[in-house]
This record gives C-alpha cells, structure tokens and sequence, in this order.
C-alpha cells in the first residue's frame, strides 16, 4: 500500500499541493501534520511509522517535508528499508524500490556521513588548537 505524509510548519500554510500530488501517485491514504520541520516531535508520523509494514511504501512531496536533518532522512530511509518499506519522494531522486533509487539514497548516506566526519575532524582541531593556546 502506498501512504502519503504531507507536512507544513504552520497552521497558515496550506497542505493542497502536497495533498494533491501524494493522491495522483497513487496514495491510498494521506496524513497530515502541522508541527515546524526543527521539532523531533511528530505524533502523526510516529503513528504512521509504527503503522507501516513490509511491501508499503512512504509517498512524501518532497525529502524535507520528512526529515529535519539529512542524518534524519538517512536513519530514517536506513530503518525503512530494514524493514521491507518503500520510500518515495515525488520531487527528489529517491524511491528506494528501484535499484537506481537505493542508490541515490546510499549516495546521500556517504554525503551525511562524509559530513559528519567533516564536523568531529573541526570540532577536534578546535579543541586541539584551544588546548595548545
């Protein structure tokens, strides 16, 4: 089954579009969320994750709709696949039920964990360099 998350950070800012799309794709279900894309706190999509069983796919309009961070999307399509679910962003690269979509999406995981490295290699020179001065 195909189900669709759709996300605005506030009340004033319409789901349409995203509603829209995720129901041309072939959703069957959509939920929506209303909560700002920094807060851990999604109870709809905790809901929806928890929902979700092998052979489903996630629909989202677009990767940061889902995820508040690239390390975000990264674990979260990591745990999605583990367990046999689809995810597939209607305007990104990335349906990891396609070979050359789990590409892309393993392409993003060595950028964010690339990035990651990048940040404890300067935060490590910063101590280092206080240290020493």
């Amino acid at each position: 089954m195909q189900i669709g998350y759709a996300r605005v950070s506030t009340r004033e800012q319409s789901f349409d579009l995203q509603v829209d799309a995720l129901h041309k794709a072939g959703c069957e279900k959509v939920l929506q969320e209303v909560v700002s894309g920094a807060k851990a706190e999604r109870p709809v999509l905790d809901a929806l994750l928890a929902d979700l069983r092998p052979g489903d796919v996630l629909v989202i309009w677009k990767l940061d709709r889902l995820g508040r961070s690239l390390r975000h999307l990264v674990e979260l399509a990591g745990t999605l696949m583990e367990r046999g679910v689809g995810l597939r962003s209607l305007n990104d690269p990335i349906d990891t039920t396609t070979p050359q979509g789990r590409l892309a999406f393993n392409l993003f995981a060595s950028l964010a964990e690339f990035e990651r490295d990048l940040i404890r290699e300067r935060t490590q020179a910063g101590l280092t360099a206080r240290r020493l001065g």
